[in-house]
């Protein structure tokens, strides 16, 4: 008999770990607490890295794959250093590969759902709110749902989310946590009279803002140019400024500890949001200035900072995990969701391997703790780098900047 396996979760993770499983034939069902697939859309943009790519490239259909590629927003992805007077400090080369697969793009976060969505109307199931599990006699797990009803699976595959039930009765042990960072982001629109508002090099390519100390900016563009929709795919599903998707933007985020925004900022809508913001960076040069100013305030949200704690290896089951599920990091490196679909692409390859099923898990785990712990360590430092409360080390990291710059041979040595 084929192994039922199932997956709680209908996030990026687990929707690219679907996509592989059904195309290699294997018996999967995801359970999604979502009513519809238009319920609880993200409106920004995400960064794909070869990393998600790879996994994207592996785990879907020939068709999907080239409707991801023709979807995409255009554009360079150099990477800039900039102080908040927008001089460089740094630029970070990134020329484009020669295939799609070991490259960087720029996707609607709509859009990839979209496009992991494409072909699974009979395997996810809407609706489904899961509580908890139960081991049965004959080694198989029983998952109860909120609505009374309950599903029998061989392999169990928690991609819940950094929230995730399926974790915390698992391994309750392991934590997420505050950061005790917020951030702040919106959506300035891109057109032909935006466009020539700004630098050129907020339109270019991603960045980095380093005031003094105490606050960051992140910015990048989503250009979609002249893309269109692929089937539907790329369209845009709900109205308003934040869902649109459809529309060129460039996206930003500003982030800072608690303390600095106002003590209300969890019920703030967004037009006091960008006000708030706006006050903070009212010294910082006119074009930034104008990228928080000219966004729609629907575009503009809160985003807490939360990060898993690294834990101990655990003995592995029939049941794993993905994801932020057990590895939930900080957004500021911009490698979140290819974690999980690295994660996704290396389960699945384990579960259609024809290994004894925990063996297989057990090696996909060993992997997921090292790459993924080590994303959390990382991403973590780079969110307390973002907001850079010592003055003296914020000095010292401009210096660093600068100096790299200046040294082509060392600049390709310390950003290989």
């Amino acid at each position: 008999m084929t192994a039922h396996i199932a997956i709680i979760g209908g996030g990026v993770g687990g929707l690219c770990l679907a996509q592989g499983l059904l195309k290699a034939g294997k018996h999967v069902t995801v359970y999604e607490r979502d009513r519809t697939p238009a319920d609880r859309l993200q409106g920004y943009r995400v960064h794909i890295d070869p990393n998600g790519a790879r996994a994207l490239h592996d785990c879907l259909p020939a068709d999907l794959w080239q409707a991801f590629l023709a979807t995409t927003g255009q554009g360079g992805q150099d990477f800039g250093f900039l102080t908040e007077r927008l001089r460089t400090l740094a630029l970070i080369e990134t020329p484009p590969a020669a295939d799609p697969v070991d490259d960087h793009h720029s996707v609607s976060r709509i859009t990839l759902r979209q496009v992991l969505l494409s072909g699974l109307e009979e395997v996810v199931r809407f609706g489904r709110t899961y509580e908890r599990y139960e081991r049965r006699p004959d080694g198989r797990v029983e998952l109860f749902f909120a609505d009374g009803s309950s599903e029998t699976a061989d392999i169990v595959v928690a991609a819940d989310g950094g929230n995730s039930r399926v974790r915390k009765q698992y391994l309750p042990h392991a934590e997420r946590v505050d950061t005790g960072i917020t951030t702040v982001a919106g959506k300035f629109p891109l057109t032909d009279e935006t466009r020539a508002l700004i630098s050129r090099r907020l339109v270019e390519g991603p960045n980095t803002v380093i005031p003094p100390k105490g606050l960051g900016m992140f910015c990048a563009p989503h250009d979609l140019g002249d893309v269109a929709p692929v089937g539907g795919i790329g369209a845009t599903e709900q109205q308003g400024a934040l869902m649109d998707n459809a529309g060129s933007y460039i996206l930003w985020a500003v982030g800072a500890t608690k303390d600095r925004f106002p003590a209300d900022v969890a019920e703030l809508p967004g037009v006091r949001l960008k006000q708030a913001v706006a006050r903070m960076v009212e010294s910082w040069h006119p074009d930034l200035r104008k990228l928080i100013d000219l966004s729609d305030p629907d575009t503009v949200s809160l985003l807490p900072i939360r990060t898993s704690i690294p834990i101990e290896p655990w003995p592995a089951t029939t049941i794993t995990l993905l994801g932020d599920a057990i590895h939930s990091m900080t957004p500021m490196r911009g490698i979140g969701a290819n974690t999980a679909l690295r994660d996704a692409r290396l389960l699945c390859l384990a579960l259609t391997g024809g290994r004894d099923t925990v063996k297989a898990i057990a090696g996909y785990e060993e992997q997921l703790r090292e790459y993924g712990f080590a994303a959390v360590r990382d991403s973590l430092r780079a969110a307390e780098q973002f907001i850079g409360e010592s003055r003296a080390a914020r000095i010292g990291f401009k210096t660093f900047l600068r100096t790299v710059q200046r040294f082509p041979s060392l600049k390709a040595k310390v950003f290989s």
